[in-house]
């Protein structure tokens, strides 16, 4: 099924489910090798796809929670085989949240938070920022691990984006930490914008507060 995926783009967060469970299932034929290796936390990877939104049907209730791992290999295995933005349709997002924070501005853990943006217009750069984000999340690089929510990578038609979600935008000296840190992770040194989710749900468009 991971096959199927890769090659019709990912088209429904259900055939996502079932793509990440089989491919999981490679992972205890190498235990019976070597301990897993066990992340700080746990991770859970979800999908949207608005690509096909139904008619009248409100933000968000498009979005699938997919899979959840704790362990280096099960991460390896997932995303070698399912998790890459090159291989999504058009308006399709993939999120990698902490367990337990739903990639929404409504959880709690969002609320009152923000997010870095990077913008990009080719995929493999895409492919290559979201991969190089997603272990520094995992492998705890960053000094405000606990401020951190998640990372999404949205595939739009005239550009793409990277964003990574904080939890407290209001405490610039930590956002300001957070963003160098994140530039060098992904080897920009373009201009990177910070906005408050609390912006974007009263206004169209988004605000930049912070610049890093």
């Amino acid at each position: 099924m991971a096959t199927e995926i890769a090659t019709v783009g990912v088209e429904a967060a259900d055939e996502a489910a079932a793509a990440a469970a089989a491919a999981a299932a490679v992972a205890p034929e190498t235990q019976t090798r070597a301990e897993p290796h066990k992340l700080e936390r746990k991770w859970t990877f979800w999908f949207d796809n608005q690509s096909k939104p139904k008619q009248g049907a409100a933000w968000g209730t498009s979005l699938r929670q997919v899979y959840t791992f704790d362990t280096v290999e099960e991460f390896w295995c997932l995303y070698d085989q399912i998790f890459k933005p090159s291989k999504l349709p058009g308006n399709a997002d993939f999120h990698l949240f902490k367990t337990g924070v739903e990639p929404k501005w409504e959880d709690p853990e969002c609320a009152s938070g923000g997010k870095w943006t990077v913008t990009s217009n080719r995929k493999a750069s895409l492919d290559t920022m979201w991969l190089e984000t997603m272990m520094a999340l995992i492998g705890e690089q960053f000094d405000e691990a606990d401020e951190i929510c998640g990372v999404v990578a949205s595939v739009r038609q005239r550009q793409d984006k990277l964003a990574l979600w904080t939890k407290t935008a209001a405490n610039e000296a930590v956002q300001m930490s957070i963003g160098r840190k994140w530039k060098e992770i992904i080897d920009i040194t373009d201009k990177i914008t910070y906005s408050f989710h609390d912006d974007s749900r009263r206004e169209r468009s988004t605000k930049a507060r912070y610049n890093a």
